[in-house]
């Protein structure tokens, strides 16, 4: 639920649409199975969809979708401070980002803020790790 509430923001936010092939191909999915989905969110009351016309967020769709968006730049703001390739940071947060607290999250994004506000405490932190990863 969540990857298909995030996918219809950005398709909102990039062409002023979703529509369910645009759905089906931005997340690889069958364009039926997207059908269903979408027909699922809209009985739950998060997307409004018409069939041939195209996918809107509700009020709720949208407040939802837009946490899954910010804990998604979080979990990427936070490796990314680390130099980790982009292909392990997508791989990883896709996997942590359905599964992290809000709690957790308040903390990685508080050790991130303190981190980019100390350019010192994130080279020891960086050496810290290379040291564990014997580099």
């Amino acid at each position: 639920m969540d990857d298909y509430l995030e996918q219809i923001l950005h398709l909102i936010e990039e062409k002023g649409y979703a529509r369910a092939v645009d759905i089906s191909g931005k997340l690889g999915i069958s364009q039926a199975s997207v059908t269903n989905m979408l027909q699922k969110l809209d009985g739950e009351g998060l997307v409004k969809h018409e069939k041939y016309r195209g996918t809107v967020l509700t009020e709720e769709g949208l407040r939802i979708a837009g946490a899954i968006v910010e804990r998604h730049q979080t979990l990427t703001r936070f490796l990314r401070l680390f130099g980790l390739d982009e292909d392990t940071i997508y791989r990883d947060v896709e996997g942590m980002e359905h599964h992290v607290s809000k709690p957790t999250l308040e903390v990685i994004r508080a050790v991130a803020d303190a981190l980019e506000g100390n350019d010192k405490l994130l080279s020891e932190v960086k050496r810290r790790i290379r040291k564990e990863l014997g580099r």
